[in-house]
């Protein structure tokens, strides 16, 4: 039997750390680490498919998109890798970001729950973040959390167009799911 060995919440300096030096990428929720597992070719082709759609409207407004590797720091204790982000405005943190104006996640098998629950509710915590989009990599279907006066409001789609309220814009889902 193996000698117990006490475990501890990471502090955001501790996972930076860890994160320079491991072989995978890990998120850090509520301090802890968790490792993250690689996408399949479908999840790819749709995160592809979105960059290049939502390239061309924030290089317009002056936004910054980054694609999944970038962290986005929620919390003190955690941080996610989003499968896309734009930021509009300065934040200047060179290994994580804590000013979206948008965060989308494209939906697997393995990482709906965690989607659809743990990011939801910490995302829509964030000041700065006015959409929260889902997009479904196995089926064209997305869904939006946006935020107007006295909340949050709920849209989904399975085709058509999504807003993209920070950039002015908007998501055809067509785009999002070329070549699928």
């Amino acid at each position: 039997m193996g000698a117990a060995k006490a475990v501890r919440p990471l502090s955001l300096e501790e996972y930076l750390a860890l994160e320079r030096e491991a072989p995978v990428k890990h998120e850090l929720v509520e301090g802890f680490p968790h490792a993250m597992a690689g996408a399949s070719d479908r999840h790819n082709r749709v995160v592809v498919n979105l960059v290049l759609a939502l390239g061309p409207l924030a290089r317009e407004k002056g936004c910054r998109l980054y694609a999944s590797d970038m962290r986005l720091k929620v919390d003190a204790a955690t941080v996610y890798y989003p499968d896309l982000m734009v930021i509009c405005e300065e934040d200047a943190g060179e290994h994580y970001k804590e000013k979206p104006c948008l965060v989308i996640e494209v939906l697997s098998e393995s990482t709906e729950a965690t989607d659809r629950r743990e990011k939801l509710r910490k995302y829509l915590g964030l000041p700065t973040l006015q959409a929260y989009l889902l997009v479904d990599s196995r089926t064209p279907r997305a869904f939006g959390y946006y935020r107007e006066e006295g909340g949050w409001m709920y849209r989904e789609a399975e085709e058509g167009r999504l807003p993209l309220p920070c950039l002015q814009g908007c998501l055809d889902l067509s785009e999002a799911y070329y070549g699928l």
